[in-house]
């Protein structure tokens, strides 16, 4: 349709931008990892021209885009991209590589940039993370960092990951701690197919052959699903166990869950939940200790009645390398305690796969 150049999925690194002309809400159920939102078409004047094309006819459907597309591909020239230098240079897409990319292709070019356009656009993109989803996971080197609640595994990697070793972070990914009271505050998870992409993206950087760090996670990090390929690996693969005393967890969780000291009556929203495992009696008892502000005690409580046995429980039925993991000492926790456990669990890492069992 339109005689331009075009790109491969693989290709998409070799670009400087990449720019997605779909609608906002369709950017913002999942798009290509870095690409920029310009739409073609609002929301609303994308059901407009759907509904025209329906329930008067294509021609005339094509005549009302067109003109929208041009007057926001104009719009878009002048605010986003009037500074882009001549030798810019930008891979475009939409839902199937058609008319919305193309227009923005035809014209980009027009102007003489190097431009191209993803084959088969988003569509195309989606069906190669449902693949390496699929197969990625089986190449990764995976080290399962474990440990009851409040024990620092999520400080512990991103400590790792600032001294530049491999890590999935798989609840930074999907907005979530992984537990109940797990929300993040003011940040929303993100949708199932952008929390995919953002592993795909992760999983497809990686060195091959050094070790990959990840948290120990249930099948579901808050409402998003862990894809079964990386599952099932995580569930097979070499653990850590990491150990921090219960004073400091009890610390530590005050640190991390701030946002809850500050608002009791959330928390306690929260805590409603466990009414069906817990029953009322003692949800009302935590409650109370969180309307005191008696929170050394609410967490350590919530600690040894709730979080330590289900974690305990999952752990032995689901990692098959649980039992017998090596440890790793935390002992403080201040920056240069989780720089020292990083180093642990880096040599403790390399010593285990280095064992005879390992390589058997």
């Amino acid at each position: 349709m339109f005689p331009h150049n075009t790109a491969t999925v693989a290709q998409i690194g070799e670009f400087d931008e990449v720019i997605d002309v779909r609608a906002p809400a369709e950017y913002a159920e999942d798009h290509l990892p870095g690409a920029i939102s310009a739409p073609v078409l609002s929301d609303a004047e994308r059901e407009r021209v759907g509904t025209l094309y329906m329930q008067a006819s294509p021609f005339e459907a094509k005549k009302v885009g067109a003109a929208l597309v041009a007057i926001n591909i104009a719009r878009h020239l002048q605010e986003k991209f009037h500074d882009r230098p001549k030798g810019w240079r930008p891979l475009i897409y939409c839902w199937r590589g058609g008319m919305r990319s193309g227009s923005m292709v035809e014209i980009f070019s027009r102007v003489g940039w190097p431009v191209a356009q993803l084959s088969g656009g988003y569509k195309a993109y989606r069906r190669h993370v449902i693949d390496q989803l699929a197969h990625l996971p089986g190449k990764l080197d995976l080290r399962i960092v474990c440990g009851p609640t409040g024990s620092g595994k999520s400080r512990l990697l991103r400590t790792l990951a600032g001294i530049g070793v491999q890590v999935l972070d798989l609840e930074a990914l999907a907005c979530h701690r992984g537990s109940v009271l797990g929300h993040l505050p003011d940040e929303p998870q993100p949708a199932q197919k952008l929390f995919e992409s953002r592993l795909w993206h992760a999983m497809q950087g990686y060195a091959p052959g050094a070790p990959v760090f990840v948290e120990a996670e249930s099948k579901k990090v808050g409402g998003l699903h862990v894809p079964d390929a990386l599952m099932q690996r995580m569930r097979a693969a070499p653990c850590l166990r990491v150990e921090l005393a219960d004073p400091a967890r009890v610390a530590l969780l005050k640190e991390e869950y701030a946002h809850f000291l500050a608002d009791p009556a959330r928390l306690n929203q929260q805590l409603d939940i466990l009414v069906a495992l817990h029953g009322r009696a003692r949800v009302a008892e935590w409650k109370a200790l969180s309307d005191a502000g008696d929170w050394d005690v609410l967490v350590g409580r919530l600690l040894t009645e709730h979080y330590d046995p289900a974690y305990l429980r999952g752990m032995a039925r689901n990692f098959s390398c649980y039992e017998g993991a090596p440890a790793v000492a935390i002992d403080g926790i201040d920056e240069a305690a989780f720089e020292r456990a990083a180093r642990q669990a880096m040599e403790t890492a390399a010593a285990a796969a280095h064992r005879p069992e390992a390589s058997a």
